[in-house]
């Protein structure tokens, strides 16, 4: 029997400071025809067990939590305890009904070390037995207008819950539910600007911005050496980062010289753009963008899924590196708050990368799309664009694996 492949959707979940702490997961099997199981607790289990073997519960996630939806039948089952305590959150549907048994289980989970959260959740007498033991109440804003939050939130008040605001799709959504006290914040907000004006640009940012293009263009690795040595902070993050496990060197670097050498033009690149969003430039105080690993999973899924697209001219060596290059890109219009046709500009990049940012066009532009639907979770979606690629869904689930196992290593650095 052939092995059965999955499909995963991350959806971060970020903190006050916008650093990612946590994702929700959903998994789905890439051998099915529809989006969602008709079966709730054949959904949790497979969320469940397919963590802990195909990908690896600390491939997936890493150093963050992972929230685990569960219905009733999933809640009293005893594989659910086959999750790492340390690093799951079990998040209770909505649907659950509130019974004794169910009391006496999430009491039993609770005494055991794990961390229980309400999804979709409003004040409820029936819930007064498990204010105790839940630690983290979800909200979803959509469902529920924010001027009627703070009463919500009032009523639970009485309990130390942790609130999450879920389905933050702006920057002003999460403003106000920032301003309410909310402690977590599930959503897209950050990736898409509210406002689009530009930003003043700081010195080093603008260092990377002029080392792409050196790399754009061509440019002469002396040129690009005296650009490096204009910020002394992007030294130390270029040394910090090709020493760590994610380039898999075999060799310490111990220069910058010897770095961009060693390195070679298409992983400086890449380099450059992702230290755009680690925030490179802003010192010993920095924070890393979550659109850091965003844009990097991203850059890489796309990669992964263009060596495999047929009739490519198998002459062209770059058109991996383009896929990653307009993964990574897409996202920086909203890292320096501007818009992507400011971004397109200022840069010198290929007809095909252009095509993709600006319009969706093209195979880069598809793939680029295909992408965008996994990190909604839209696997239907993302099964209909594959056609227009000639790519399978077992390829896509692939793929998306050694995305993820790829990724673990990024995030060591960060």
């Amino acid at each position: 029997m052939a092995e059965e492949k999955f499909f995963l959707g991350r959806q971060p979940i970020l903190d006050r400071e916008q650093q990612i702490v946590a994702f929700e997961l959903l998994f789905r099997s890439a051998d099915k025809q529809y989006a969602d199981f008709t079966d709730q607790t054949q959904a949790s289990a497979s969320v469940i067990l397919n963590a802990m073997t195909d990908f690896g519960i600390d491939n997936v996630v890493g150093r963050h939590k992972a929230f685990f939806n569960v219905n009733t039948d999933m809640l009293m089952s005893d594989p659910l305890e086959l999750l790492p305590k340390d690093h799951v959150v079990i998040e209770l549907l909505e649907n659950i009904e509130i019974t004794d048994q169910v009391i006496a289980r999430c009491l039993e989970l609770k005494e055991k070390g794990f961390m229980l959260a309400a999804d979709d959740h409003t004040y409820s007498p029936e819930y007064e037995p498990l204010y105790n033991v839940i630690d983290v109440i979800k909200f979803d804003i959509l469902l529920t207008p924010i001027d009627q939050l703070p009463e919500m939130m009032k009523q639970l008040n009485r309990w130390r819950f942790t609130f999450l605001a879920e389905k933050v799709e702006t920057r002003e959504q999460y403003d106000a539910c920032h301003a309410l006290g909310f402690e977590l914040f599930q959503g897209y907000y950050f990736s898409r600007p509210v406002v689009l004006k530009q930003k003043r640009i700081d010195t080093a940012r603008a260092t990377l911005l002029k080392l792409l293009n050196q790399l754009q263009l061509d440019s002469d690795l002396a040129e690009i050496e005296i650009s490096f040595r204009q910020n002394p902070n992007l030294i130390y993050g270029l040394l910090r980062l090709v020493n760590s496990v994610a380039f898999g060197l075999r060799e310490k670097v111990r220069s910058l010289k010897h770095a961009i050498m060693v390195l070679g033009r298409q992983q400086l690149r890449r380099w450059v753009v992702l230290a755009l969003y680690a925030g490179q430039g802003a010192g010993a105080t920095a924070t890393v963008s979550p659109l850091l690993e965003l844009a990097s999973v991203r850059g890489r899924l796309m990669e992964m899924l263009a060596l495999q697209v047929p009739n490519m001219p198998m002459q062209d060596k770059e058109w991996g590196e383009r896929a990653f290059m307009a993964g990574v890109l897409s996202l920086v219009d909203v890292l320096l708050s501007t818009t992507v046709d400011d971004v397109v500009a200022s840069l010198n990049l290929t007809d095909d990368i252009r095509s993709a940012l600006l319009y969706r066009e093209g195979s880069l532009g598809t793939l680029l799309q295909i992408a965008e639907e996994m990190e909604k979770a839209d696997f239907s979606a993302a099964e209909d664009l594959l056609t227009q690629v000639q790519l399978s869904a077992a390829q896509l689930a692939s793929a998306q694996l050694e995305t993820i196992a790829w990724s673990k290593g990024l995030a060591e650095y960060s």
